[in-house]
């Protein structure tokens, strides 16, 4: 009986041993399990986002630090662009891209309901919108209410005048990511004299509202002008593809509340 006693302990150390290594596996395995889901959330929400493959047939599965990429695809570029995004992923160190190019691909059918990566670019849209009408010298964005729908924007309110009417559906079409503007825009049978065109900003808030409004904007490539403000003087030095770009640069940046003038000398072709 003593011995029997003293086999107990080993014996029971070596049942809890053979019941916790299949637990500890079995844990590892499901941890496992939801990195890999949360590494092809990840993936597809970054598509999702990508206006050149929301519409893609994709799919993406990830084993570990694999990430392996299936579907159809228009081009080699998208099925560039697929890769490099997969790659980026904090977590991913190899991808398998097998997905097919074909040149007559048809995407598959957009839904009437707008998807969540439409919704983010509405939204951004719809704020871009908003902050080049309140930024604006001459258009009281306070009571002008903007909606987008797929890139679709529409303005609701009042103007003081029909040059302001005007000026805000331009300040929306020029807008990056716009397709069209429905302009329900009112004037006021008597408007408010308190409107100041050339009300003093601080110089670096100047400079800092034209250069988001080009970034905002549609046809002037902000990263090649820089701006620069001096007692309302706004001085634009860079490149420009063509004549238009340059005056819609001036024109927008005439456009922000304080700038007394705007000096585009300094802009000269590519």
């Amino acid at each position: 009986m003593k011995l029997m006693k003293k086999k107990y302990p080993a014996v029971l150390a070596l049942i809890v041993s053979s019941l916790s290594v299949p637990a500890m596996a079995q844990d590892a395995k499901s941890s496992q399990g939801v990195k890999d889901a949360r590494l092809e959330s990840q993936i597809l929400t970054t598509y999702q986002l990508s206006p050149y493959l929301r519409h893609d047939d994709i799919t993406v599965t990830v084993e570990g630090d694999k990430a392996t990429i299936s579907g159809r695809v228009e081009s080699d570029a998208n099925k560039e662009l697929a890769t490099e995004i997969a790659e980026g992923v904090k977590g991913i160190s190899k991808v398998d891209n097998t997905m097919i190019t074909e040149d007559n691909y048809k995407k598959p059918a957009r839904s009437t309901e707008s998807s969540y990566a439409e919704i983010i670019d509405d939204a951004s849209i719809t704020a871009a919108v908003k902050s080049k009408l309140t930024w604006s010298r001459y258009v009281d964005g306070s009571t002008t209410k903007v909606t987008t729908k797929k890139g679709m924007v529409t303005l609701t309110g009042t103007a003081e005048n029909k040059a302001a009417v005007d000026l805000a559906e331009n300040l929306a079409m020029t807008t990056r990511g716009v397709m069209s503007v429905d302009n329900k825009l009112t004037v006021l049978a008597n408007p408010d004299k308190k409107s100041k065109p050339g009300t003093a900003m601080a110089d670096g808030w100047i400079t800092t509202k034209v250069k988001s409004t080009f970034m905002y904007s549609n046809n002037v490539d902000s990263s090649d002008i820089a701006v620069n403000t001096n007692k309302g003087v706004v001085t634009l030095n860079g490149l420009v593809d063509s004549g238009s770009e340059k005056a819609l640069a001036v024109q927008l940046a005439e456009n922000v509340k304080g700038v007394q003038s705007v000096d585009a000398g300094g802009l000269t072709f590519k």
